[in-house]
């Protein structure tokens, strides 16, 4: 086994209490739990379907036991699909708060192995502000998590930038996680609403919060890109450029596109040891962290190995920063 040391700012987490309250509250949005998956239960929102659920969502043991193999410290847990932006904001709310409860409780019970990025619903301004200013007072919280888009609306919609204020102010980091790409339906077969749609609407939601302002006028906000920036690392030639040359970006942002690139951190599934050694070239070893997907199948179960590979050319250093250093600073723990 390796030795534990890793920091995972990339790892899911769904409370049973959570669970519960999908049952008793969401026929009315149309969600539901199906328990006759002998993996797990299934948590359904209109037409999409989660992966089966098994024991390592919730239990705290197994999941320890898990986080061992991996080398992984410490996970920063947080939500993912469907999130809670499919309710109404008093649903919503009870969801975020539910979740927020659980996760603290599982730092509470194991202060060493995890803390938590808070849930809030986006789709009610003054809940989301309420719960962020109580789960911000929960033992444990270090963070804000936050979908790539809220039942399509951008995060850099007006109505959402009070809430990235008041999560610079607390000096909360917001790590995102991307959903459904709006209108994507050639994205159904073969999964690649997940092998595509994922990667690009990270970059989309990024360069909305460049060319919507949201990182100009919050020079202290940290955002946390998943799956290794998406396409955005990958494409920032071509928006900077078409920064230059299109009149739609004039007066949007208040410097060069790849300028801001810094102004993220990312996690390093790239699942591609080459495409890691890019994004730390492009962005620098202090702003890639771990990160694992715990634990989906399209995570990473060593993710220690791609970031000690050759192919990524990381110091020792540099190794150092990316499986622990980075995070520890992002999320307080040192």
């Amino acid at each position: 086994m390796v030795k534990p040391a890793g920091v995972d700012v990339h790892a899911h987490f769904f409370p049973e209490s959570f669970i519960r309250v999908i049952e008793e509250a969401g026929a009315s949005f149309g969600a539901s739990v199906d328990r006759s998956n002998p993996k797990g239960p299934v948590l359904v929102v209109g037409s999409s379907r989660t992966a089966p659920l098994d024991a390592r969502y919730w239990d705290l043991g197994l999941r320890i036991r898990a986080m061992n193999r991996q080398g992984v410290a410490v996970q920063a847990l947080s939500l993912t699909a469907p999130m809670v932006y499919w309710a109404d904001g008093v649903t919503g709310a009870r969801l975020a708060a539910v979740w927020n409860d659980g996760a603290s409780a599982a730092h509470v019970a194991h202060p060493d192995r995890f803390v938590a990025c808070a849930m809030v619903p986006l789709q009610d301004r003054p809940r989301a502000l309420a719960e962020l200013e109580r789960a911000a007072t929960l033992p444990g919280i270090r963070g804000v998590y936050m979908g790539t888009n809220v039942g399509g609306r951008e995060l850099s919609d007006p109505e959402f930038f009070p809430i990235f204020e008041r999560a610079a102010a607390l000096g909360l980091p917001v790590l995102l996680h991307p959903l459904r790409v709006i209108g994507a339906e050639r994205l159904a077969p073969y999964y690649l609403n997940n092998f595509l749609g994922n990667p690009f609407d990270t970059a989309i939601a990024a360069a909305h919060l460049v060319f919507g302002g949201v990182l100009d006028r919050l020079p202290k906000l940290t955002v946390c890109l998943p799956h290794a920036g998406g396409a955005l690392p990958y494409l920032h030639g071509r928006l900077r450029h078409g920064q230059g040359v299109r009149p739609e970006t004039k007066g949007v942002a208040k410097k060069s596109f790849s300028a801001y690139l810094r102004r993220f951190t990312y996690d390093i599934i790239s699942h591609d040891a080459p495409a890691l050694r890019y994004l730390v070239a492009t962005v620098g070893a202090d702003r890639v962290m771990l990160g694992t997907d715990f634990c989906f199948d399209m995570g990473l179960e060593r993710p220690l190995t791609i970031i000690q590979a050759k192919a990524t050319g990381l110091s020792r250093k540099d190794q150092e920063r990316v499986v622990r250093s980075n995070a520890a600073r992002m999320l307080h723990l040192e």
